[in-house]
């Protein structure tokens, strides 16, 4: 599989904006495929001039920004890892309304929008923002590289830890993916959070993956204030690394948990960080059920990225793992890991409360099939096709 391009679902919208703004940012986690959607999108912009200003010499050709945009005013500009250069943005905004078309910049970053406060400060109104998630399953399935579910959940979704050679090859790369990242990328940032703290913390949330978050709990575990620790969560769902799935405040008479869950996004960063390296023991793990919930989720939420994605719990124990809400639609999903699902009793009667559109129960059944009080029990890749219904 090593060496073969993946078409990505984004590529169609990112010619889209490019089409209507005068910047497109495109953001996601380090090495989850930016760059490389990026240079083959550009083939089509005659002259297109892309710098990864990581490189030196690169960056060395933004000395002086305003005569470089001004040289390369008629083509396509892509800029990679946009968030080591900030200072670029003040310049940007001069050149964009200067030239006065759409289409001029393609901006790449490994931290989300909030992170890089100078794009929504400088660029508002002039910039559309996309996020790149690595691998989804449909993505694979229609690039006819998924030969195994199994293996994609057990490697996640980065292409180079998804396409390695073996599993050895694929753990190898997520533990230096792990490193790289405190040891690299954080400061870079420009945080000064030491890495095996961190490293603690990204390892304290695999092990209570899709729990609600204590962050007294965790803080006194680190040594670290509640408040400190809420900045260090935040700061690796910036970086795409966790999820933070709010819980969703309904209008019932009933006393609703208020505590956000925590996932880690990738299913094999997460169990790279709880020493997971095979299937069969991830099938003995304490982990196995939230694992899969976690995977489904971020297909899921990736897919449908104009949709509200929450929880539902109550003090009593009603329950629904994700309602996905838009307008006047709710959308109630349960993920069970077992291929002759069960539900609980509090998932009835959390439906009883919402009264959702769609109810449906997503395990790794062979096909879908109707269940009680009109759910349905689905294989996620035959949910994902279906995910078209929703999206009008």
């Amino acid at each position: 599989m090593q060496g073969k391009y993946v078409q990505r679902i984004l590529h169609e919208e990112l010619l889209e904006c490019l089409a209507g703004f005068p910047a497109v940012a495109l953001l996601g986690p380090r090495q989850c495929g930016k760059s490389t959607l990026a240079k083959n999108l550009i083939r089509q912009f005659p002259d297109s001039v892309y710098l990864d200003l990581e490189l030196p010499s690169d960056a060395q050709k933004l000395t002086e920004p305003e005569l470089f945009f001004s040289h390369n005013s008629n083509v396509l500009i892509c800029l990679d890892e946009i968030q080591r250069s900030p200072e670029l943005f003040a310049p940007l905004r001069a050149i964009i309304d200067l030239q006065g078309r759409n289409g001029q910049f393609l901006l790449l970053g490994s931290a989300s929008r909030d992170l890089i406060k100078q794009s929504s400060e400088s660029l508002a109104g002039r910039i559309a923002y996309l996020e790149l998630a690595p691998f989804s399953m449909m993505e694979l399935i229609k690039g006819n590289v998924l030969e195994n579910m199994n293996d994609f959940w057990l490697r996640g979704g980065f292409p180079d830890s998804f396409l390695a050679k073996n599993e050895k090859a694929s753990l190898r790369w997520r533990a230096n993916f792990i490193r790289t990242f405190l040891e690299k990328d954080i400061p870079q940032l420009g945080f000064r959070i030491p890495a095996n703290t961190l490293h603690r913390l990204w390892q304290m949330c695999a092990h209570s993956q899709g729990q609600l978050l204590n962050s007294s709990k965790l803080g006194s575990a680190l040594g670290v204030s509640h408040t400190t620790l809420r900045s260090y969560i935040d700061l690796l769902a910036e970086t795409f690394m966790l999820r933070i799935l709010q819980p969703f405040n309904a209008n019932v008479k009933k006393r609703l948990v208020k505590a956000p869950k925590v996932y880690i996004r990738d299913s094999g960063i997460l169990h790279s960080l709880l020493q997971i390296d095979s299937y069969d023991n991830l099938l003995g793990h304490p982990v196995f059920g939230a694992s899969w919930e976690s995977m489904v989720i971020e297909n899921i939420v990736t897919a449908l990225p104009d949709w509200q994605p929450f929880f539902y719990r109550t003090s009593a124990g009603a329950e629904i793992d994700l309602l996905l809400i838009r307008g006047q639609r709710t959308i109630a999903i349960e993920c069970k890991a077992s291929k002759s699902p069960k539900v609980s009793r509090g998932f009835w009667s959390a439906l009883e409360d919402i009264d959702p559109d769609e109810v449906w129960i997503i395990a790794p059944v062979d096909s879908s099939y109707p269940f009680r009080k009109d759910a349905m029990v689905s294989p996620l890749d035959n949910f994902l096709e279906k995910i078209t219904i929703f999206k009008n």
